[in-house]
């Protein structure tokens, strides 16, 4: 049997076991995930809340921004706090202070010691115990949890209502005046809270921890890290080491059984000429440069907020634009444009590749422009009529804000967009097939490609497997599917496979092992990505299984990045392989960039915080940020900037390209990244991460921490970065821009070197 045969039937046994177990885990969240009551009554049986109650909060608090605004079990926005570890702290605080004055004192600070620590104890074991009594589905709160659940939803009242009393909190968590409008809706909301922070202390029946894995850290409700996350965190670094172990056993055994490829004399690309539809993708790319440009203006606004809370400058921007908003439109553009620039890719290769341009293949893609506009123009209209209160609950799902970070889009948009995807996956589809009928030696890169395409057009539909209704556990669940799965699995499986092929047909690799290569790395990315989005549902009201095959799971993500530095270097090489590379001297420093960042944002940074004792303490902290910001913009980002240029060295084969502006940008970009990364959130990341050991998590969240003096300096030190960022961001847009503006000059004969020269 061959090798690539059987590293065909090897990734082939690998997804079918991983989704199978990813499929059954899920099972396990939906069996055992946290109960939602039919009511919640006092001892006396008055009923506090009931289920319709905590049903209306979620769909109000969505409407709002949902996770776009502070956070629920960890997962959302950084500048208000995390509502379930809030509300937790404060009503163990204030139970305590009405024990306090129940003893005649005036504050719980009064009390002695003795007194002090069995008021503490208490106040524990009622947070802990579970009375939830499932052949009635009620859950029944003591007269002392039940006054001070009263009097903290009365802060939430006040706090998002528009009451002079809360508005300097307003002002730190960045919220707008009158945020929830409506006195019902702001009851509704304090339901929903509660039941996440219920969710998060009480203990599962028949265990010692809670639905949330006793996360949040708060030694004050009895919160602390269990065995399990200890336990499998030591795991999770042993199967780091044996992964890293035998990828590099294996690169020593092969790296040495074939020769480099001989380049050959010229550009094999340089007379190929882009077919209409190919010519089409520019409007993709311009597209790109647009949508890049705004999400960096619109991260600048949100993380100014972070200053002014709810101004610019001094202009009242959140009666405009809220923090919430900004962000939502922030987080989804850093999805769509890199999405984009993968997906025009895409169209770009697969006539280059078929050799063939189907019937009416420049109108399909033209079309597929056009919905995509029409998707972020309604989509972004419907979530600002929905987070300003303009739109009401009754169509909030379907055409506003669903609230989930990174899938906002209501769920209108989301079908739409999922039909898009499926046209995207037609029309490359079609054009791909004469190469996968002519069974060539590049057939099986050709193969990996079409199937990564057809799971690109897929697995998006996971994020229409949950309904308005539907537990947030499941949610979460399904929701990872896209986020992980879809933009960080099968994207990167789909470039890894145009990479390798630009390379074959450009005389860099040899076609056996460029096929070896691209399945053995999708192999070993695939062994810890699908069972490795577990890692991010440690805490998300799921069961031990999710924590075991996460860690142990989620290490192994790490693993081909270890390597990652002789990619790089391979890379580098590539430039210098024949004179005429120079055409294509940048999008390949792109990808050494990619292999950069794949190193440290996803591999150093990412690692920091994946094991779950790291997540348990770091989740929802800046820490978080600077992985995803180090991992999404510095790799999938850069490699979707140098995938573009090389679709633009075929569309524009003619035009003068200016180095210096690529130079420019290229610098700008990853030093302004590294910057944002070096100057803020890794430092604020560390002083959070100190606050919630020393406090609890709710402290590290909170605004006594948050609106420090040397807070606010970090996020000042934000601005050379950024700056340098946007710049690098504008070099490229006028880059772009001047290849059809700027003048046109005929590529000029290199001349060969001695050695090509005889092989010729």
């Amino acid at each position: 049997m061959s090798t690539t045969r059987k590293l065909w039937l090897g990734l082939a046994a690998l997804l079918l076991a991983s989704f199978s177990l990813l499929l059954w885990v899920g099972k396990e969240v939906h069996q055992q995930a946290p109960p939602l009551p039919t009511a919640v009554l006092t001892a006396d049986g008055q009923t506090l809340y009931t289920r319709a109650d905590i049903e209306q909060g979620r769909q109000v608090w969505q409407s709002i921004g949902g996770q776009q605004l502070g956070s629920i079990w960890g997962h959302g926005a950084l500048v208000a706090p995390d509502w379930s570890a809030d509300w937790l702290h404060r009503e163990a605080t204030t139970m305590l202070e009405l024990l306090a004055r129940d003893q005649g004192v005036a504050s719980f600070a009064d009390l002695d010691a003795d007194r002090q620590a069995a008021a503490k104890a208490r106040v524990a074991r009622e947070e802990r115990t579970n009375t939830y009594d499932p052949a009635r589905g009620t859950i029944t709160m003591s007269p002392l949890r039940a006054q001070a659940m009263e009097l903290v939803a009365r802060h939430y009242d006040s706090l998002f209502s528009n009451d002079p009393a809360t508005h300097t909190l307003r002002v730190s968590y960045a919220m707008r005046e009158n945020t929830v409008a409506e006195l019902d809706h702001r009851r509704a909301v304090t339901a929903f809270f509660w039941w996440t922070s219920w969710a998060a202390a009480a203990e599962r029946p028949g265990h010692s921890v809670s639905y949330t894995q006793n996360w949040p850290f708060d030694p004050l409700v009895g919160n602390r890290p269990s065995g399990t996350s200890f336990i499998w965190s030591v795991f999770s670094v042993l199967f780091l080491i044996l992964g890293i172990g035998l990828l590099g056993w294996h690169h020593a055994v092969q790296s040495h059984k074939e020769g480099p490829a001989l380049p050959p004399a010229r550009d094999p690309l340089i007379d190929f000429k882009p077919t209409p539809s190919m010519k089409a993708t520019a409007k993709y790319f311009w597209t790109v440069m647009g949508l890049f440009l705004v999400q960096i203006l619109l991260g600048a606004t949100t993380a100014h907020f972070q200053v002014e809370g709810q101004q610019a400058y001094g202009f009242a921007l959140a009666n405009i634009l809220p923090y919430s908003l900004t962000r939502t439109w922030h987080t989804e553009l850093a999805v769509l444009w890199i999405a984009t620039a993968w997906l025009a890719t895409g169209l770009y290769m697969a006539p280059v590749i078929g050799g063939h341009e189907p019937k009416f293949q420049r109108l399909g893609v033209n079309f597929l422009w056009v919905c995509l506009l029409i998707i972020v123009v309604g989509s972004f209209a419907g979530q600002w009529f929905a987070v300003m209160d303009k739109m009401g609950l009754k169509y909030n799902f379907w055409f506003g804000h669903q609230g989930w970070e990174y899938t906002d889009l209501g769920r209108f948009w989301q079908i739409f967009l999922f039909v898009g995807l499926m046209l995207w996956l037609f029309l490359v589809g079609r054009a791909l097939m004469p190469a996968i009928r002519r069974r060539d030696e590049t057939s099986n890169i050709v193969g990996l490609l079409f199937l990564s395409t057809i799971a690109i057009g897929l697995l998006y539909g996971a994020g229409l497997m949950w309904g308005e209704h539907t537990h947030i556990a499941m949610v979460e669940y399904w929701r990872w599917w896209v986020v992980h799965l879809w933009v960080e699995g099968f994207f990167e499986v789909f470039a890894t496979a145009v990479i390798s092929y630009l390379f074959v047909r450009l005389g860099l690799l040899r076609v056996h092992s460029a096929t070896v290569n691209v399945l053995f790395a999708t192999l070993v990315f695939m062994a810890g990505g699908v069972l490795g989005t577990l890692h991010h549902l440690y805490f998300t009201g799921t069961t031990t299984a999710v924590i075991a095959l996460g860690a142990s799971f989620s290490a192994l993500e790490v693993v081909p990045l270890a390597l990652i530095g002789l990619e790089a270097y391979d890379n580098w090489k590539k430039q210098h392989a024949a004179p005429w590379m120079a055409r294509y001297r940048w999008p390949i420093l792109f990808f050494v960039a990619v292999s950069f960042w794949n190193l440290v944002g996803a591999g150093l940074f990412g690692f920091l915080v994946n094991t779950p004792i790291a997540l348990y303490y770091m989740q929802g902290l800046n820490l978080t940020p600077l992985h995803g910001h180090t991992a999404l913009m510095g790799v999938y980002g850069m490699l979707g900037l140098g995938l573009m240029l090389f679709c633009l060295r075929g569309i524009r084969p003619a035009a003068q390209w200016r180095e210096g502006w690529l130079k420019g940008a290229f610098w700008t970009l990853n030093i302004g990244l590294s910057l944002m990364a070096l100057l803020t959130l890794l430092p604020l990341g560390i002083l959070q991460l100190s606050a919630a050991l020393d406090n609890g998590y709710w402290f590290a969240r909170s605004e006594h921490f948050m609106d420090r003096p040397l807070i606010h300096l970090l996020v000042w030190m934000r601005v050379p970065g950024d700056t340098l960022f946007a710049v690098g961001a504008l070099l490229t847009s006028v880059f772009v821009a001047s290849l059809w503006l700027g003048g046109r000059r005929q590529p000029k004969a290199v001349p060969l070197p001695q050695a090509a020269r005889e092989t010729a």
